[in-house]
């Protein structure tokens, strides 16, 4: 992995954490990813005409087919994700989520994309999952709550979060594919993306438009910080993933965790702080073996 890539992961897995952050305090659904979609589509719309007045022109078949691929599994992913934080803790949610997306997605391009990984790489991927298991609770999360209240919220949190995982692997083979062999800039794979995200949520906003003016009224702050800096983090992955093996840069994205355990926790005020914060190290150390393997 070159400084340049592992630079980028680590300034986009810092906005990424603040933005998981904005959307859990938010406790939005569908609605307020389409209002961050919405916003998204009007405050980047000069950057994406500039850079896609003469390179749309050029798409055939194979692109669209993956850029509406990217804006079909973003809508699950976001949609899932906002559930799992209405119904259980981001401690828990967040770390499942981002540990097993990129366990998935490199075990794709290792194993369907041909990309070779080395014993250190290898080595730091099983130290970024581990990292997120323990900042999700450890073994913890294998026992039964003395509380069935709490063991029910923490269940609810596993499910949402191994289902995003699944969701974040695979946009992550779908985009990493489309700028790594298709050659397509990371800025439009997202932006023109995101036309699919907004025509998908726009049915749930129009079938309840007063619930939806009071949801906007309450919510606009949030989506704007989200719809401002989540393309900036998304996009800056891609750039690296040109530079990068897919199967190293989807693991190390996930020292996001750092930044979630120090910001998150503390605001938020979930989880055991020592466990949580050997996660992180387990993470950083995984994400600095990535980057020399």
């Amino acid at each position: 992995m070159t400084f340049t890539a592992f630079a980028l992961i680590i300034l986009a897995g810092l906005i990424h954490a603040c933005w998981n952050i904005v959307a859990k305090k938010a406790g939005g659904d569908s609605r307020f990813a389409f209002f961050t979609s919405v916003i998204m589509m009007v405050v980047w719309a000069p950057l994406g005409w500039w850079l896609g007045r003469d390179a749309v022109p050029q798409w055939g078949a194979v692109e669209w087919g993956f850029v509406a691929a990217s804006g079909l599994l973003h809508v699950a992913y976001f949609v899932i994700l906002l559930r799992g934080y209405r119904v259980a803790d981001l401690t828990v949610v967040y770390p499942l989520a981002r540990g097993s997306g990129p366990l998935l997605s490199s075990l794709v391009a290792i194993t369907l994309l041909g990309e070779q990984i080395s014993a250190l790489g290898a080595l730091g991927i099983v130290g970024v999952v581990g990292g997120v298991f323990l900042i999700a609770g450890g073994p913890g999360l294998l026992r039964a709550a003395h509380d069935p209240a709490a063991r029910a919220r923490v269940h609810k949190g596993m499910l949402y979060g191994l289902l995003t995982g699944a969701f974040i692997a695979s946009y992550t083979v779908v985009d990493g594919y489309a700028v790594k062999f298709l050659l397509m800039s990371p800025i439009l794979v997202d932006y023109m993306g995101n036309f699919v995200r907004v025509g998908l949520l726009a049915p749930v906003v129009l079938r309840d438009l007063p619930t939806a003016r009071t949801l906007w009224l309450a919510q606009w702050r949030f989506a704007l910080l989200v719809a401002v800096v989540s393309p900036v983090a998304y996009v800056l992955v891609l750039y690296a993933m040109q530079q990068a093996p897919l199967s190293h840069v989807a693991p190390a994205r996930e020292v996001s965790m750092l930044f979630a355990a120090l910001i998150g926790g503390h605001l938020l005020g979930e989880g055991d702080r020592v466990a949580r914060i050997f996660g992180a190290l387990c993470i950083a150390a995984g994400v600095t073996a990535l980057a020399l393997g």
